[in-house]
């Protein structure tokens, strides 16, 4: 059920995209270095762990960057942001997306990359080294697995669909709002699942999940997964329905099917 969003699109230069896959292979490189290898777990202002691992995957990311398109924007989870007032393309990098699931040794994390066209994502990678995994999107074509078509699957209603979020923690805000809307939509699905971070979104592009609700969320982790997720016929956009870019909220819904997204964003309207 491949939809309109990977026409008239945005065409991204190959030289970008075969940067992204150099960046991608990079990260590879590093993050099975340290993967269930004894690693310096440090903690964030925010309580977050992050480790060498995931700074010294940035730093080198930013490196071929600086090298081979020096006038590009950066937008990374650890080392901020770089140029992305003035450049016309931006990097938004994540280089160990689920970095609980890294330091525990689980093979669910990802390196996450996006590029952004005026602030419109036309290349989105989640890349899975421990599982050889590497789903791409690029403007204008299907997303791939491992270099095979993907294509998101069909569900008419909520009560048949599966529903993946990263941790019920997400919801518990300031804001009792969005504690409730968050109950109204898993309460009428079929299927609950917590913990996979990222890798729920290349399930959803695979076709093997159909829905993902999530809050607070940062550029990194969402923008990479735009272009992927619109190649493979199915939406991704903010609670309300609008889409996503480096300024939005962090709550997101991501859904193969346009009817269950309707549903989804119009349950979480009533539910504010």
């Amino acid at each position: 059920m491949h939809n309109t969003n990977i026409t008239n699109t945005i065409i991204c230069p190959e030289d970008y995209i075969t940067l992204a896959f150099q960046l991608a292979d990079i990260a590879r490189i590093i993050t099975l270095k340290y993967f269930r290898k004894p690693i310096l777990i440090s903690d964030k202002i925010d309580y977050s762990p992050v480790t060498v691992a995931d700074r010294e995957t940035e730093i080198e990311m930013r490196k071929l960057i600086f090298q081979v398109a020096p006038n590009h924007g950066i937008y990374g989870e650890e080392y901020g942001a770089f140029n992305i007032d003035d450049a016309e393309w931006i990097w938004v990098l994540d280089p160990i997306d689920g970095t609980k699931a890294f330091i525990t040794g689980k093979p669910l994390f990802c390196t996450l990359i996006a590029l952004l066209y005026k602030g419109i994502p036309v290349l989105g990678i989640i890349d899975q080294p421990v599982l050889n995994e590497r789903w791409v999107g690029i403007s204008g074509r299907i997303s791939t697995l491992n270099d095979q078509p993907i294509q998101v699957r069909s569900c008419s209603e909520l009560r048949l669909a599966a529903l993946y979020a990263t941790s019920p923690e997400m919801f518990i805000t300031d804001n009792d709002n969005t504690t409730l809307a968050w109950e109204s939509i898993y309460t009428s699905v079929k299927l609950l699942c917590y913990g996979s971070d990222c890798y729920a979104y290349g399930l959803l592009a695979s076709g093997y999940i159909d829905l993902i609700v999530e809050a607070s969320l940062k550029p990194y982790d969402y923008l990479p997964l735009v272009a992927i997720i619109h190649g493979a016929g199915g939406l991704i956009t903010d609670w309300s329905g609008h889409q996503l870019n480096l300024k939005s909220n962090g709550k997101v819904v991501a859904s193969g099917d346009k009817r269950i997204h309707t549903t989804t964003l119009a349950k979480l309207a009533f539910n504010k």
